[in-house]
């Protein structure tokens, strides 16, 4: 996806009058309060819901397909990577019970279900301000919000993937260990780490619209630095720390353990990537409240 592509928002409907939903706070002390931020999103949600739902309908809009393409776009992704990985490369997980190339293959499906949202949200934040000039100069409107939306259309297509991953899963394996009833546990640190760049990268992008240009380079780095089509066995042990401290890593192995392996998170492993994660978020959401209201200027 092209990341200075234009978020997917027309005119909002009477019942969101722009004047109300505008948030006007400025102290670096509220906007790093998780409690602030919880309240400011709760009254804003009416509005992150319509613009979620219609960054989900505009993908699609006109399209033979429509929202099918949500489930038929990682499966070809999947298959590309799956032939390069498993049958040029031969690469296979050590500890999958079958082996195969359909045991790698859900292995990788698992890696790209959590690659793809950070994906969505890390290629499309850049140019979510630029892409909104109107939203900037004209109108009074909650900014902050864009990033929220687009992580909530990354979320439902990553649902979506999800699912196919589980049935498949069920269907090779006649059945799934109880632990995928701690999937979400996996997907909270992947989603405040994905907002919080979001909104980092959202306020940078209008200062340095270079920005847009070099991030598809920097998510073929973070693609490669994580192992969602190898195993995180056969990196070399003098690089292997770095790939244990690549918070992807964190939840891609997680998503596997959860659904495959049937091996809970560790509780300090997780609690410490969610705080981490939650502290990004923070840190991003007080940057891009401080710095928005120099985006008029540069635009």
């Amino acid at each position: 996806m092209d990341p200075m592509q234009a978020p997917s928002i027309r005119a909002l409907p009477p019942r969101a009058p722009l004047a109300r939903v505008a948030a006007g706070h400025d102290s670096i002390a509220r906007n790093l309060s998780p409690l602030a931020l919880a309240s400011d999103v709760w009254r804003l949600r009416n509005l992150v819901w319509q613009l979620t739902r219609r960054e989900i309908e505009g993908r699609y809009r006109g399209s033979f397909l429509g929202t099918f393409w949500s489930f038929l776009s990682p499966l070809m992704l999947l298959a590309i990577y799956a032939f390069v990985g498993g049958v040029v490369l031969r690469l296979r997980w050590p500890d999958s019970p079958a082996g195969g190339l359909g045991e790698f293959a859900l292995m990788l499906f698992a890696g790209l279900v959590a690659y793809n949202v950070f994906s969505e949200c890390f290629s499309r934040a850049p140019g979510l301000i630029v892409a909104v000039p109107s939203y900037v100069k004209k109108v009074v409107f909650p900014l902050e919000v864009l990033p929220l939306s687009v992580l909530g259309s990354a979320l439902f297509h990553g649902l979506v993937s999800l699912t196919a991953l589980l049935v498949f899963t069920a269907v090779r394996r006649g059945g799934l260990p109880w632990t995928v009833l701690l999937l979400p546990l996996a997907v909270v640190p992947l989603a405040l780490l994905s907002l919080g760049l979001s909104w980092f990268l959202a306020s940078i992008g209008v200062f340095f619209r270079d920005l847009g240009y070099a991030a598809p380079l920097l998510l073929q780095v973070a693609f490669f630095a994580t192992p969602i089509m190898y195993p995180v066995e056969i990196v070399p042990a003098q690089f292997r720390v770095l790939v244990r401290f690549n918070p992807l890593a964190w939840t891609v192995e997680t998503l596997r353990n959860l659904i495959f392996r049937g091996v809970p998170p560790h509780l300090w492993g997780l609690a410490a990537w969610t705080a981490a994660s939650a502290a990004l978020m923070l840190l991003g959401y007080a940057w891009f409240m401080k710095t928005r209201k120099g985006f008029a200027d540069v635009m």
